[in-house]
């Protein structure tokens, strides 16, 4: 089998491990802003893409999502749970993996993790979205929710759009703390809120990213100050919201695929006409984002395919400028890639099968 051939049968592998190294090389700013460049490049190409809402498999305790997106070169898909009691058991309560595969052929061309590239590409699109819809001078955040993706959601609006100062509130403190803690080497100024009302006063931005499965009123009428862009990210399932639904006519509501978040976001808790902007029509300037100082943005962010795809193909690329990749063997190796029953070893030679139908035959 020629070298070529043999290259296309074998499978890229990125490992956590393999990403923990990048950000290590490459530093988080470098790998914040290399996702959320690769995002909106992919998104200023949005009609290149076959698009779909995900596919969700509810159960008693969680839920369990297929994501595939394509384009004429690559269909893409992640897997990702989210089961809110698997830490009692000592388990992640996200986990996710993804594959990339060759349109021309369907042979699958890498197979990565996505739960550290899944928080990365969270925090990049809210701090993508946020350069377009918060005004310019902003400086200060809350973070309601300090669980597993506040830390990446803390430094891509660090990094990106230069927030100094980030007003902390979650229900068990040690979570805030923890932030803090994580990272104080930033030189962020971190303040721990006794309550949600006292971390979003005066603030520039509030970012949700909570875990409340419900339709829950976290961020009520009376927070939302002029000129504040709201950056919802923890209302993402059927059920799981995280605002009252009067927010969303206090400014303009800004979306990534509206077929999926009238079902999954803030929207599944207003009317079906309720009226929104895709962000791919912001990034292309079809649409303005924000017009005055004074205008109030939210951002329903539930996550899409299309993020996922462009996030897996930096850290891919990543990988390989790294020298970290390594290659598996999904696919079967065949001498005649119309015999695959041989591949097993499990039929005798030609001529002993013959003698023996030739005995029987006698």
């Amino acid at each position: 089998m020629n070298a070529l051939l043999q290259n296309q049968l074998m499978t890229e592998l990125i490992r956590p491990q393999d990403i923990a190294a990048i950000v290590r090389k490459k530093g988080m700013k470098a790998c914040l802003d290399g996702v959320a460049n690769y995002i909106l490049k992919d998104y200023l190409r949005w009609d290149e893409f076959d698009k779909s809402k995900r596919i969700a498999k509810y159960v008693e305790d969680g839920v369990m999502e297929l994501m595939p997106i394509a384009d004429k070169t690559h269909y893409a898909f992640k897997y990702v749970n989210c089961h809110p009691h698997n830490p009692a058991k000592g388990l992640s309560t996200v986990i996710a993996f993804g594959a990339l595969v060759d349109v021309a052929t369907g042979m699958p061309m890498a197979i990565s993790e996505l739960t550290l590239t899944t928080a990365f590409r969270t925090a990049a699109t809210s701090a993508l979205a946020a350069k377009y819809l918060a005004r310019k001078n902003s400086r200060t955040m809350a973070l309601i929710g300090n669980g597993s993706q506040a830390e990446f959601q803390a430094l891509a609006f660090h990094y990106l759009l230069g927030i100094e100062e980030i007003h902390l509130y979650d229900k068990d403190p040690k979570a805030s703390e923890k932030l803090a803690g994580n990272l104080a080497h930033t030189g962020m100024t971190f303040v721990i809120a006794s309550d949600v009302a006292s971390a979003v006063k005066g603030v520039d931005i509030i970012t949700t990213v909570t875990a409340e499965y419900a339709k829950a009123h976290i961020i009520t009428p009376d927070m939302i100050e002029p000129g504040m862009h709201i950056n919802a990210v923890g209302g993402d399932s059927p059920g799981k919201t995280e605002l009252h639904p009067e927010i969303l006519s206090m400014g303009t509501v800004f979306v990534e695929f509206e077929e999926q978040t009238r079902i999954e976001g803030e929207l599944q808790n207003v009317a079906e006409d309720f009226p929104v902007v895709h962000l791919w029509e912001v990034f292309g300037k079809t649409k303005p984002g924000r017009s005055d100082n004074n205008q109030v943005t939210l951002f329903d962010s539930v996550g899409f395919a299309l993020e996922d795809y462009s996030a897996m193909l930096f850290m891919r690329d990543a990988a390989k400028e790294l020298g970290l990749v390594q290659s598996i063997s999904l696919v079967p190796e065949l001498a005649d890639p119309k015999d695959l029953f041989s591949y097993l070893g499990v039929v005798p030679a030609i001529p002993v099968l013959m003698d023996r139908i030739s005995a029987e035959i006698r």
